[in-house]
Parts: C-alpha cells; structure tokens; sequence
C-alpha cells in the first residue's frame, strides 16, 4: 500500500493504480463490475472485501463481493439477519468502524452477531460508510482472518477506495449486471425479497412482519438468510404466522 523506497509516482504503487484505473472507469461511466474484490483485498492485505448498499429501510444488501469467498457472504447475512455488527453500526452511524479482535469485543456490543461471527474464521472487521449527501448509500467492509491491528494507512486507503467505489455504485444498475468474466452481479438478496413477498401472501401479513418472521427463522436454526428464502421459494419449508 506504500511506495518503496526509492519509487515515485502512482506507477510504482500497485494500489495507486488500482485507483487510477477505477477512476478511470467510473469516470467513462462504468459500474461495479470493473473493480475486482479479490485484487483489491490482496493489495489492502485483506483476506476479503464487500460492498453493501443500504436500502430505504436500513439493511444491507450485499451487491459487490469475491463468490469464492462466501464466508464473508455469510457474515454480511449475519449483520442482515441481526441487524448489528461492524457494517450496520458503519452505515447506522455514518463513520468507520474498526474491530481488530472480534474475541476481544464487549459481549454486550453485539450480543447476537460477535457469538455467531466467531463461529467463521473472521476476526478483524474494517468497515467503512459510502456517505452520500446526507448519509451513507453504502458499506465497503474489509474482513482479515487473523487478529490484530490493520497495516498502517489500512484505514485512509479504504477511504480513498470508498470515494470511487461510491461513484461505481451509482452508475450500476439495481439488476442483473454482466462482468467482464460474462458472470453477474445483482442483489445478493433478490431471492430474500421475492421469499418475503410469499409469506406476505401465504400468511396474509405485511412484509414487515414477514421479513422479521424469516429473519428470525434463520437466526433461530443457525442457516444462512439466503438458504431459508430459496426453501421458501421451493417450497420445501412453510413458517406459520408470527
């Protein structure tokens, strides 16, 4: 993340780059799919990047993220599930959050999400807010598997990171979105909501209650959110009425 000695200049700084070539891209009107969380996560010597935006209602969707790291996928859900955590305080409080033990944090801080995050192999959260106007649009987190404190300058390059993904993000459609790679980045959560809308249907509620109902199903067996929505779309499990 530092210019060796004797180096000057963006060139001989392999993040230096990385942002002059998403500049680049939102700056010609690209989206999401130019930056790569796998290569970003490597040069900010992290095991792993998301990128959340948070809805109108508050929670985080996960739309930006590495598919062969789906722990992180995980706990992204866990903070939805929950509704706490480093990326929910990031976006509630509009400010970084830094966690560099999860088994060091007051148990009274999160009291759901820190027993259940260390059941991963995460132990240090960076998560860092997408402000737009007057708050934030998004969480960019960076998730390491080791304790201990973020390489120096971990924090403010995550900032700078911050400022282009946000222009990224809106430039990127709310849909299905084809890569470079001829994959697709959407809301990871697509499938949750469409889960909700049947039980609005099948319970008669609102989708309120109906999202706390499955949410609450979720955390009550320990599955991930996305694994309960798609056996309610498939039928394969019916909830009863709150």
């Amino acid at each position: 993340m530092t210019t060796p000695p004797g180096a000057t200049g963006p060139s001989h700084d392999p993040f230096a780059a990385l942002l002059t070539d998403l500049r680049r891209a939102a700056d010609t009107g690209r989206d999401l799919s130019a930056a790569s969380p796998a290569t970003a996560a490597t040069l900010l010597e992290l095991d792993g990047l998301t990128l959340c935006v948070v809805t109108a209602e508050g929670h985080l969707e996960l739309l930006w993220s590495d598919p062969a790291r789906r722990r992180l996928d995980d706990l992204d859900d866990l903070q939805y599930i929950l509704g706490e955590g480093p990326s929910a305080d990031a976006a509630r409080l509009g400010e970084a959050v830094i966690v560099t033990d999860l088994t060091s944090v007051p148990a009274d801080r999160w009291p759901a999400f820190q027993p259940a995050a260390l059941r991963t192999p995460i132990r240090a959260i960076i998560a860092i807010p997408l402000i737009f106007g007057a708050g934030p649009l998004g969480v960019l987190t960076g998730y390491r598997s080791t304790p201990g404190p973020f390489a120096p300058g971990t924090e403010h390059e995550l900032g700078r990171l911050a400022v282009v993904m946000l222009q990224l993000l809106l430039q990127t459609p709310m849909g299905p979105l084809a890569t470079d790679d001829g994959k697709h980045l959407a809301l990871h959560r697509a499938e949750i909501h469409q889960a909700t809308g049947i039980l609005t249907v099948q319970l008669g509620i609102q989708p309120g209650p109906a999202l706390a109902l499955l949410r609450a199903y979720a955390y009550r067996h320990d599955r991930p959110l996305l694994s309960v929505a798609r056996d309610i779309i498939a039928h394969r499990i019916r909830l009863s009425p709150p």
